[in-house]
């Protein structure tokens, strides 16, 4: 393969993954550049390891014949190379950026009092060296504070209870995992944390993480009230990593820009995944990302009819207990509108909960909490956006289970 028809993708995780290995089947080798020193893993995964259900070579990854370790510092969009902090440039026809995100550290008094690094104790939960760091400091008893209640927070305090710490879940917004789910299913989640022994504060804005001589040993509370801790684990979201992008010219906005082809600003440069924004959307999943990498490869390889339209994604969690997991999913607009038909089924003494939003006759979103057995019916139908059949609400699609 010469340099001029050579596809180079920087970043190991699900999408440069995903697209080597698409286009290696496809009869078109890659060059993959992955910075982490870790065989490339299934990052969705990582709670699960910190949980101790499985051991980090559990979510590995197969890794790509042409995988290089190393971390890229700039991009030479005139002769199309790409250099390394470590190893001589590397020369493209097309560049792929799958960058990833970072987790979003929040400007707390004393997190970054003795320079760039995190105070001992304190911890980001974004990749495989954070999963092991947090894994050897967990021990029974041990007080950890959880900074953030979304998808990613939930997870961790869980995963840190099973472990059996003392888990403090401080959450800013007034419910948990507030952009994925209603008040009802997040009403839920809280009674399942709280069964596991986490302690939750909603409505609570962490202000200051006190080190005194350089590990953490509380955390200030906005109205004064201090929590002891040992750990301190930082889920305050993520951010696209644009930085490589910026630095050569490309158009970012909060992500790397890209059209239906999955282009830059710069033809020869693509992007996909979690550092990409497509059609004003930066995703942040598994799916989309996976979507992407697809669509790419199609493209990459004579494909010209390939666009990448957007993802209708859903989430979906699983939370272990002591007796039986705590599984949910949701999707698309769980809020109803005026005007809209809501369909609801609650069990409290089971603790389930499925719920669906109805909009012209069009499945919008929905729910589910604790029994999933319709579920794919579900989202086959929301995918679809078809028109569905009957003349009320879909009562059906939340009481049959032949849809998983």
């Amino acid at each position: 393969m010469t340099l001029d028809t050579r596809v180079v993708v920087i970043g190991a995780g699900l999408a440069g993954i995903r697209l080597a290995r698409r286009l290696a089947e496809l009869g078109t080798p890659a060059l993959l550049v992955g910075e982490e020193e870790h065989r490339p893993y299934n990052r969705v995964l990582l709670a699960e390891v910190l949980a101790g259900r499985y051991a980090p070579e559990v979510i590995a990854l197969p890794a790509p014949a042409g995988l290089v370790r190393g971390r890229v510092t700039g991009i030479d969009r005139a002769a199309r190379t790409v250099t390394l902090a470590d190893g001589p440039p590397i020369g493209y026809g097309t560049l792929v950026l799958a960058t990833g995100s970072n987790p979003v550290l929040p400007p707390l008094r004393g997190l970054f009092a003795s320079g760039h690094r995190l105070p001992e104790g304190v911890h980001a939960f974004r990749t495989m060296d954070d999963c092991l760091g947090l894994s050897k400091a967990v021990r029974p008893g041990v007080r950890a504070v959880v900074v953030g209640g979304g998808l990613l927070g939930v997870s961790a305090a869980r995963a840190l209870a099973a472990r059996g710490a003392q888990v403090v879940l401080a959450q800013q917004s007034e419910r948990l995992m507030e952009r994925q789910l209603d008040p009802d299913a997040s009403r839920l989640v809280l009674r399942h944390l709280t069964s596991l022994g986490v302690e939750v504060h909603t409505e609570c804005r962490v202000r200051d993480v006190r080190c005194p001589g350089g590990a953490v040993r509380s955390v200030e509370l906005a109205d004064g009230y201090a929590l002891d801790a040992d750990l301190v684990v930082l889920s305050c979201g993520v951010r696209p990593r644009t930085g490589l992008a910026e630095r050569a010219g490309l158009a970012v906005g909060r992500g790397v820009l890209v059209d239906d082809a999955l282009r830059t600003s710069d033809p020869h440069v693509r992007a996909i995944g979690d550092c990409a924004e497509h059609n004003g959307t930066v995703y942040g999943l598994a799916a989309p990302a996976l979507d992407q990498a697809d669509v790419l490869a199609a493209l990459l390889t004579g494909g010209t009819a390939a666009r990448y339209t957007g993802t209708r994604s859903l989430t979906r969690l699983t939370l272990a207990g002591p007796d039986s997991p705590f599984d949910l999913a949701a999707f698309g607009e769980t809020e109803a509108r005026p005007g809209d038909d809501v369909v609801r089924l609650a069990d409290a003494t089971r603790g389930t909960y499925r719920k669906v939003v109805v909009r012209d006759d069009r499945l919008v979103g929905g729910v589910l909490v604790g029994e999933l057995g319709t579920v794919g019916a579900l989202a086959r139908a929301w995918e679809g956006a078809e028109p569905l059949p009957g003349d009320g609400p879909p009562l059906h699609l939340l009481t049959h289970h032949g849809g998983s």
